[in-house]
């Protein structure tokens, strides 16, 4: 019975998260304003990251936490030079 309560939740989940990825993603293609579009990347890559981490849960492998975990450093490096850019015109001085 747990069993299948874990994989209906995992797959419920997962569902949720990837109608959450289309919502960012619209936001970031149809944002009205700069910062809109930043809000819809930093939402589009945490839903990224959440994502991976319920394919690592139904898998039973690493690889997509190592994958979850790389985006995780890289994400608001990203969101940071698109702020920069987006503050001064250029990312790098």
């Amino acid at each position: 019975m747990s069993i299948v309560i874990l994989y209906w939740g995992i797959f419920l989940s997962q569902f949720f998260l990837s109608l959450a990825m289309i919502f960012a993603l619209f936001r970031l293609i149809r944002g009205p304003r700069a910062q809109d579009r930043v809000v819809g990347l930093d939402a589009l890559y945490i839903t990224t990251i959440l994502l991976f981490l319920t394919f690592d849960i139904r898998s039973g492998t690493t690889i997509y936490f190592v994958a979850a975990f790389i985006i995780g450093l890289l994400g608001p490096v990203s969101s940071i030079a698109l702020a920069k850019f987006l503050m001064r015109g250029e990312i790098i001085e």
